[in-house]
């Protein structure tokens, strides 16, 4: 019997690495699960059956690590992405030189495939801290690996997303709702439809190249905020905060931070994210689709009340609730 093949997802137990390791054990491929603490990703081991899907430490900034990790692979994808401006997985060294060294060392060991999750607005001359790294990570990539597919999602939602999730729990517990660029645009995307998109590209079903993916509706923050309002069964209002108030806000939480020797944690707002809130976040229509690889994506209004009713005010009840406001007595 032949042996199976083997991909090597770098952060496969991330927010989209899991899902796209839970489809290729679909496939039957062996997955190596390649991440920096392999103890905390044992919940990706029953996506297969027994030892087919592993996890296995990595330093996506060692040269060596990068090739026990990808050695014997016969696909490779790169999940590893961070909002950490500081410290030694910032932007520049995961997002651009990690980038690069996974595609150098796929090309070094001959893999046959390499995906690359960057993201919408990856500009290497871009005004963000993160724009820029993932604009360096993709130039680094077709450099190493001309023949990548190169995926750039807009705002990903799931179960595990840190966009409604956070939002609605905010919702859940104040009147209002503050943003900053209520009118800067989105076009959310469902994780599993960016996870059939990667798995497409290791499988060899659609060429390389750059893939825009965003879901079927743009929406203005504001507009997706009252979306998920209306999921989760509130009645919340939106207040619109200008760009120069997130500055300061953004300032103010990273002095904190640097006061405190990291020991408060700056995971509310950014200076780089304000940056990125000045920009919208949709399909240019300058690269490729999913139209092109035949993935027809998905709604947020068909997905979130899957996971959003953690917010609503009977929680799980809801449901039953409003079924019986229409018993008849």
């Amino acid at each position: 019997m032949p042996k199976s093949k083997l991909v090597t997802i770098f952060g496969g137990s991330g927010f989209v690495g899991r899902y796209i390791a839970r489809r290729m054990a679909q496939q039957g491929w062996r997955v190596r699960v390649a991440v920096r603490n392999p103890a905390l990703a044992g919940f990706v081991r029953p996506y297969g059956a027994v030892g087919q899907v592993e996890p296995v430490f990595c330093n996506i900034r060692d040269d060596a690590s990068v090739e026990v990790a990808m050695r014997g692979s016969d696909a490779v994808v790169n999940c590893v992405g961070t909002f950490a401006a500081k410290g030694k997985n910032n932007f520049d060294a995961v997002q651009a030189e990690g980038a690069g060294r996974i595609a150098r060392v796929a090309a070094a060991q001959g893999v046959a495939s390499l995906v690359h999750i960057s993201a919408l607005g990856a500009d290497a001359e871009g005004e963000s801290g993160y724009a820029r790294s993932k604009g360096e990570g993709e130039a680094a990539v077709l450099a190493a690996y001309p023949e990548a597919m190169i995926l750039r999602p807009s705002v990903i939602f799931g179960y595990e997303d840190k966009f409604f999730n956070r939002f609605g729990k905010m919702a859940s517990r104040a009147p209002v709702v503050p943003v900053i660029g209520a009118d800067t645009k989105f076009q959310p995307v469902w994780v599993d439809d960016v996870a059939a998109a990667a798995v497409m590209g290791v499988l060899g079903q659609a060429p390389g190249g750059i893939y825009e993916l965003g879901g079927p509706e743009v929406k203005t923050f504001r507009g997706w905020m009252k979306e998920m309002f209306g999921v989760i069964h509130r009645r919340r209002g939106v207040l619109a905060l200008p760009f120069w108030v997130g500055s300061v806000m953004a300032s103010v939480l990273g002095l904190v931070e640097s006061i405190t020797l990291g020991l408060v944690t700056n995971s509310v707002l950014t200076s780089d994210q304000v940056k990125q809130l000045r920009h919208d976040n949709v399909v240019t229509g300058e690269a490729k689709t999913f139209a092109d690889l035949g993935i027809d994506p998905a709604a947020p209004e068909a997905v979130l009340p899957d996971y959003m009713w953690a917010y609503r005010p009977s929680g799980q009840y809801a449901a039953i609730k409003d079924s019986a406001q229409n018993l008849k007595a």
